[in-house]
């Protein structure tokens, strides 16, 4: 199943479990997957930057990929293949979409500052990885550095037909899935998922503004699929409800430097993977900040009792 712009839901971000030793975990990864499913996800993307990717060999890409491409069933696996060049980049896509992942997803280099540096940058990944290979363009400005406009995105979109998505994670944002939504009313913008990132911060506001759904890795996936299915109902107050019990907990993962440890953190202890270890370099979490955590767990569970440990 190739992705294409009706993609909607939840696609979570998969962290790549390892063993204390550093070495993969595989069998976390297929509790992940059930994990996942019976939270409601209509897809997943593997190797972002919460997978921990750049610390990743070749063939554990490889072997992650296939995985996920197998547990999921028919939905749909995304792939991230940015990388410094488009060598890397072109033989990780042939390799994961041959072995039937659904897309790939690009961030732009940091190094990209203009809006035709931006623009000449896609036009080349499309050449490296073919034309015929869905894309989804990352838009993650608080980590890449690269401040891409609703027009940049507009005009990526409109040159591409193999552009479908876009991972939307600006911050502030709203206004930017407003103005890309008004493009489409006007005839200017051709249909185009978003899907949101951020951990899931701004996601009551965001599906209001007309976001198709989530792409992050929030700890609690059962959490973003029931707030999209809300939303989509048009069950504001019950979507913002659930939303607003989970944000003590949302906004302790935002801190720059620590947020996949706690993601990981709270993985392990609700049992989707087996170890909260990080592949070095990487920052762990104190005694007194898994104590924090454990806290706003247990107040977390008086309102979700998925919270419950």
């Amino acid at each position: 199943m190739l992705l294409d712009s009706t993609a909607s839901g939840l696609f979570p971000i998969a962290p790549t479990p390892f063993h204390p030793d550093g070495r993969l975990d595989e069998g976390s990864l297929d509790t992940l997957i059930a994990r996942y499913l019976a939270a409601g996800a209509t897809g997943v993307t593997v190797l972002g930057i919460m997978g921990e990717a750049p610390k990743l060999e070749p063939d554990e890409s490889l072997r992650i990929t296939a995985r996920f491409i197998d547990g999921m069933g028919k939905l749909p696996v995304i792939v991230g293949v940015s990388a410094p060049g488009f060598a890397a980049m072109r033989s990780l896509t042939k390799a994961v979409m041959d072995r039937g992942a659904a897309g790939v997803m690009i961030a732009p280099p940091p190094s990209l500052r203009t809006d035709d540096q931006i623009t000449g940058y896609y036009r080349q990944a499309v050449e490296a990885i073919g034309t015929d290979v869905p894309f989804v363009i990352q838009d993650y400005p608080l980590t890449l550095t690269v401040q891409m406009t609703p027009k940049v995105i507009r005009d990526i979109a409109q040159e591409h037909t193999s552009c479908v998505m876009l991972k939307h994670e600006d911050w502030p944002g709203l206004e930017k899935i407003s103005a890309l939504r008004r493009f489409q009313k006007e005839g200017t913008l051709k249909p185009l998922s978003i899907l949101t990132g951020n951990g899931g911060l701004f996601l009551d506001f965001e599906m209001e503004r007309g976001a198709d759904g989530a792409m992050t890795g929030y700890a609690f996936p059962e959490m973003l699929a029931d707030v999209v299915g809300l939303q989509k109902k048009g069950l504001r107050d019950e979507a913002h409800e659930l939303f607003d019990a989970h944000l003590p907990l949302l906004r302790y993962e935002q801190q720059q430097g620590v947020g996949l440890a706690v993601r990981k953190y709270v993985l392990m202890r609700r049992g989707f993977i087996a170890s909260d270890a990080q592949r070095k370099p990487a920052a762990g979490l104190s005694a007194a900040a898994k104590a924090e955590v454990d806290y706003l767990l247990t107040r977390l569970a008086k309102h979700d009792a998925r919270a419950r440990l």
